[in-house]
């Protein structure tokens, strides 16, 4: 630890914020720290939203919250930023100073016009709390717009409470671009199979009812009839409130290698376009970094291993300083349970140009996929193939060639 800060404050109390205050004690920082959290609940796991709190699980809570005990700002949210004076505005006009910030501010989902009862998003305790009532009342017709990892989670859990489920996708398969092809048609025959009635490659064009919604209107024509109706749409990273700060902002804050935000420059005080804000970094969803395994492609990473990792990473980096920082290259990886199917990722499948089989038969319901650009490994996707995912993971991180799997 090389910094010579007295106080570091860190916006956003979910995973990433979490894992860089511990990071922060656990080196041995004696400043000041404030972590800033909009939400009042102690950081919580977010994935068992989708899947066992809406079955009435409520044990989410993440493992080390119980060391921040009540020495943060709770139910407060940060609303600018001014990086030049180091200084943080909150939503009730309250400033926070600092010497050294990192930014952990997550994202939000994307959700549908309007506001009609029984229309859900899922990002908060609150969300899963209102989206596991209304299953809870038994409604006939559930349906599920959008269908990557939130929307097939949603629609699995919905199929395992014993209600009918229509997933609706705009791809030809659900999933399609963050697990290619190959998984994702299987994927589509796995929900069928289940009982979710999928309907694919048609958009959701909007919504019908007064007051509480009754339908969903598809660009074919077709009015699906909904009592309840979830939106897996996406998210957006959350920088609405570095808006002005002379951070750099492009589908999220743009870091360096290293985690370090990028300056917007200026011509008299800092014409380097590459230029960095010594005292700032970020980690989670809310980062768009150039990662070195991708040929130093910008990437922004929305699963729960990276948050982890990159929170503790820029923690070390901020104290460090940025001569000393390391650049953060751990290789993405995510897994979910869909209908009983355990499917996994790791790197960024979506950057390849060719894919292959390397183990198992889809078929047979357990299989990997290689992903590789002009030759080199970029990521791996299995289907109920852990040993597999394990093994081609570590030939992506390695550099290995696709060739060199078979």
């Amino acid at each position: 630890m090389t910094t010579t800060m007295n106080s570091i404050a860190v916006v956003g109390a979910s995973l990433a914020g979490l894992r860089a205050v511990q990071a922060l004690r656990r080196e041995g920082f004696a400043g000041e720290i404030t972590l800033i959290g909009a939400e009042r609940h102690v950081p919580y796991n977010r994935p068992p939203l989708s899947k066992s709190m809406l079955k009435g699980d409520d044990e989410i809570t993440l493992p080390g919250a119980e060391e921040l005990g009540e020495a943060w700002l709770k139910g407060r949210a940060a609303v600018r930023l001014d990086a030049a004076e180091r200084r943080i505005t909150l939503d009730d006009g309250a400033e926070v100073a600092y010497d050294g910030l990192i930014i952990a501010t997550g994202a939000r989902p994307r959700t549908l016009p309007g506001h009609l009862d029984g229309v859900h998003s899922l990002r908060t305790v609150e969300d899963s709390l209102d989206l596991r009532a209304a299953l809870a009342a038994g409604h006939a017709n559930v349906v599920v717009i959008g269908g990557g990892f939130i929307g097939g989670e949603v629609a699995s859990t919905v199929r395992s409470l014993g209600l009918s489920v229509t997933l609706v996708d705009a791809s030809p398969y659900p999933m399609l671009g963050v697990v290619g092809t190959t998984a994702a048609r299987w994927l589509a025959d796995h929900h069928r199979a289940n009982g979710v009635e999928l309907v694919s490659g048609t958009r959701v064009t909007g919504l019908t009812g007064t007051g509480r919604v009754t339908g969903v209107r598809l660009s074919d024509g077709r009015t699906l009839p909904a009592d309840v109706v979830i939106a897996g749409l996406g998210v957006v990273p959350n920088t609405g409130w570095l808006a002005g700060s002379g951070l750099v902002l492009d589908d999220g804050v743009v870091c360096d290698a290293t985690l370090f935000a990028r300056t917007v420059p200026h011509a008299a005080a800092s014409p380097d376009p590459g230029a960095v804000a010594p005292d700032v970094v970020a980690a989670g969803d809310v980062v768009r970094w150039p990662h070195g395994l991708f040929g130093g492609d910008l990437v922004r990473v929305e699963h729960w291993s990276n948050a982890n990792d990159q929170g503790t990473a820029a923690a070390l980096n901020l104290l460090a300083g940025p001569e000393a920082a390391k650049p953060f290259a751990e290789l993405p990886s995510f897994a979910t349970h869909v209908h009983g199917a355990r499917v996994q990722t790791a790197g960024l499948p979506h950057l390849a140009d060719e894919t292959r089989v390397v183990a198992g038969d889809p078929a047979a319901g357990a299989f990997a996929v290689a992903f590789a650009r002009a030759g080199r490994l970029v990521g791996a996707v299995a289907v109920n193939a852990p040993k597999d995912l394990i093994r081609i993971k570590r030939a992506t991180a390695a550099g290995d060639h696709l060739d060199a799997l078979t």
